[in-house]
């Protein structure tokens, strides 16, 4: 049974082999026919080229297959089934298809044309122009080099070497390629453009230019009719002062629009803004961009940089002037820089007065200083803090020596001042509230102050609460260690919250309640 199922495939491969040889042998019969003379007014053998060279000259017509040739004058070599025509030479290879010329070597054969001076191709789609044109007129494809253009409905290409699948209506450009749109340029290193759709592929390091942005890739494809475009490997859209990167980047230049996807980088270069995440849009129009996956913002400072995060990040741009306006930060932001920490549930950072405004639960950690209210607006400018203003159930705190007591002031606002970058002074005003352990030269704790005063003002020496001064009289009571009750220790709103502080720049992805 084995050996009858090995005789029987056996069979089965001669006759599939047979089969195939017959059919291209029929095949390479069929490209061998003949070459016919059709007209010509004059016809004249020509002994010295050999005893089947004719010269025709004057409206010469020739057929091979269903391609027409027709040029001014030829040389027929009929032996090896091939000519030589030159003056206002023309193929017509289809209904579709045509090639113009000065002068050309047919090879009967092979059906390949040699296409030189003044080359023109022409189909339905396209005409291509060139001096240097090869074309394989069985399987329909040309190639030229030296440098050639195609211009269709829209487009202008140009490179130095090209080939063009007339099937497929693809053309494969290399070297040196340069399309021309009434709204852009496109140069790159190689590129397949399809004369049907009037989409480009690029392959290699490609820009694309307009008079509103720059576009960088590497590798993906431009609808020239709709224009919609898909950048891959590198990709960047560069708008004057703002730019978006990623992976990959879709553009819309209909609607201005940029989509970026991995690896997400958006650049200010005006205000040295940075903003990176994984899945970026960019609205050309407004100049508002939108991050968010691992959404973080960088001001870029020589001295201190601040980096923040947040689940979705919002760029506002200033349209007038094309620079940064403001960036909205939505849901678990913290924020660090070296001398300054912070957290809250929302923000809006104004770029043009360098104002921060926290919103929900806003946190601020500043040296050994933890401050909080119900709204936190916070001054910046060239890298450094200014001032900060608690608004709403404020509250002042440090750890004392002791890790298990606090020093607290709270009131209705304060306002804290910075120098060198260093929280130094804040101004308690309305309903403030004080609890401050007092320890001597010894660093011994000797008692413990709880006090209310209207109004209160606060030193800060080292990153340490140092002296607590009080406008008005105030009232309260000095308590000795031991006897300190229990309900005097804290004020009510108290909330320690030093485990949810970033510790440095990568810490602000974490997040705690």
């Amino acid at each position: 049974m084995k050996k009858a199922v090995q005789i029987s495939i056996l069979i089965f491969m001669m006759l599939f082999f047979t089969t195939a040889s017959a059919q291209e042998e029929d095949k390479e019969k069929q490209k061998k026919t003949r070459i016919e003379i059709i007209d010509g007014d004059l016809m004249q053998k020509i002994e010295e080229l050999g005893p089947d060279v004719m010269r025709i000259s004057g409206n010469v017509v020739f057929k091979h297959d269903s391609m027409y040739l027709y040029c001014d004058t030829a040389f027929w070599y009929n032996s090896t089934n091939s000519l030589k025509a030159w003056g206002n030479v023309h193929i017509k290879a289809s209904d579709s298809l045509n090639i113009f010329g000065e002068e050309l070597f047919y090879h009967g054969d092979k059906h390949k044309a040699e296409m030189r001076d003044e080359v023109k191709l022409v189909d339905n789609q396209m005409i291509l122009t060139t001096d240097y044109l090869d074309y394989d007129l069985a399987e329909n494809i040309g190639k030229y080099t030296g440098g050639g253009k195609i211009v269709d409905t829209t487009n202008q290409l140009t490179s130095q070497i090209g080939y063009y699948y007339a099937d497929e209506k693809n053309f494969f450009f290399k070297d040196s390629v340069n399309l021309v749109n009434p709204r852009y340029t496109m140069d790159s290193d190689t590129l397949m453009y399809n004369t049907l759709t009037e989409i480009s592929y690029f392959f290699g390091p490609s820009y694309i230019r307009s008079d509103t942005n720059l576009i960088y890739c590497e590798n993906g494809w431009y609808d020239t009719r709709s224009d919609l475009a898909q950048f891959n490997e590198n990709a960047m859209l560069t708008n004057n002062r703002h730019s978006l990167q990623g992976d990959s980047l879709f553009y819309d230049r209909n609607l201005g629009l940029g989509k970026a996807f991995r690896n997400v980088t958006v650049i200010d270069s005006v205000q040295n803004i940075v903003i990176l995440g994984e899945y970026g849009r960019f609205l050309e129009s407004t100049h508002n961009s939108v991050i968010t996956d691992s959404a973080q913002a960088i001001q870029i400072d020589n001295g201190d940089s601040l980096f923040l995060h947040a689940d979705t990040l919002r760029y506002l741009g200033d349209t007038a002037r094309e620079e940064g306006k403001q960036l909205f930060a939505y849901y678990k932001v913290k924020l660090y820089r070296v001398n300054l920490q912070g957290k809250c549930d929302s923000l809006v950072y104004n770029v043009e007065d360098s104002l921060i405004k926290m919103y929900r639960n806003p946190v601020i950690w500043s040296g050994k200083n933890q401050l909080y209210a119900d709204f936190v607006k916070f001054f910046t400018g060239k890298g450094q803090s200014k001032k900060v203003h608690l608004l709403g159930n404020s509250y002042l705190s440090e750890m004392d020596a002791d890790s298990s007591n606090f020093n607290q002031v709270k009131g209705k606002n304060m306002y804290g001042f910075f120098r060198n970058d260093e929280l130094y002074k804040v101004d308690v005003e309305g309903n403030a509230q004080t609890v401050y352990f007092l320890r001597n030269d010894e660093n011994e704790l000797v008692g413990v102050h709880s006090a209310q005063s209207s109004d209160i003002v606060i030193r800060i020496h080292q990153r340490k609460i140092s002296n607590i001064s009080y406008k008005t009289q105030p009232s309260g009571k000095l308590y000795p260690p031991a006897k300190l009750p229990s309900s005097e220790a804290t004020i009510k709103g108290f909330r320690w919250q030093d485990h949810t502080r970033p510790r440095d720049r990568y810490d602000i992805f974490r997040w705690e309640e």
